[in-house]
């Protein structure tokens, strides 16, 4: 009889430490596998660039508008030389889905020119940073290098380029940059190189660009540094979505004392810009 009640308190006690431990674990508490504070929601990654590929750079440029950038390809009289100036020279590069260029050289009887273009595409390797963010940092980056001066009358803005917000302020290297462009028109306009007294056309300075890409600028420089004739380049940067185009136009007559004509070459570059963002969204 005492074997029995023993036994009997014993699995009346293990019955309410059971019943206890089960009371104890409810449905609303952690589980074993489970990580406090994790929400189960992973943070959304940025989005990528629109663009995954790039054109084809020695192509991206027309017969038409090479023959208008450099007049020395009709000049020449040897078809094989000519069919090899129209194709130019494409950039060595390493990843051509990141960045490609080509760049052409021409000689004619009054001066030799070159162009290059450039198409960089933008990639991103922080997770919070999308594409375009980062091709927009680069993009304010090459343009504060430029130095760009300040409109100097509201007729710049109202000529299309306006000087928007990531305009960088004048300064030193801005100051021959303007000057650089002064020699705009027409035979015996003053050079406006480094240390002319000429000032250039508000139309004419470097600035920024509305109305290509999500953002651009032009930038004109003269190079009257030399003994020989004077040089000028003309470069336009624009940004569409994660990628940075940059075309360089360049020009340096035969004869000592003449000065490229900064409207005409300006102009070139603009469309020829205007033909490259066509490509991209095309």
């Amino acid at each position: 009889m005492q074997r029995k009640a023993y036994v009997s308190a014993t699995a009346a006690l293990l019955a309410a430490v059971l019943a206890g431990c089960t009371s104890g674990s409810g449905g609303d508490g952690p589980t074993d596998d489970a990580n406090p504070g994790d929400t189960g929601t992973a943070a959304a990654a940025a989005r990528p660039g629109r663009y995954r590929s790039l054109p084809e750079p020695c192509g991206a440029v027309g017969h038409d508008t090479l023959d208008t950038l450099l007049p020395g390809i009709r000049q020449l009289t040897d078809p094989v030389q000519q069919d090899g100036a129209y194709q130019g020279e494409a950039t060595l590069t390493y990843n051509t889905d990141r960045r490609v260029g080509c760049h052409w050289k021409v000689e004619s009887a009054d001066a030799t020119d070159r162009l290059s273009v450039d198409f960089e595409r933008v990639v991103s390797y922080d997770t919070a940073v999308s594409d375009d963010d980062q091709a927009r940092r680069l993009f304010q980056e090459k343009e504060t290098a430029a130095d760009l001066p300040e409109p100097s009358s509201p007729a710049a803005s109202a000529g299309g380029a306006p000087a928007g917000p990531s305009a960088s302020p004048s300064g030193g290297g801005a100051s021959a940059s303007a000057g650089g462009a002064s020699a705009a028109s027409g035979a015996g306009a003053p050079s406006g190189g480094p240390g002319s007294s000429g000032t250039a056309p508000a139309d004419l300075q470097p600035r920024v660009l509305s109305g290509l890409g999500d953002e651009a600028y032009l930038d004109d420089r003269l190079d009257a540094s030399g003994s020989t004739a004077e040089q000028r380049t003309v470069t336009v940067v624009f940004r569409t979505s994660n990628v940075i185009v940059t075309l360089q136009y360049e020009e340096q007559p035969m004869a000592t004392g003449a000065v490229p004509d900064s409207e005409e070459m300006q102009d070139r570059a603009r469309n020829l810009a205007s033909r490259l963002a066509d490509v991209l969204n095309g």
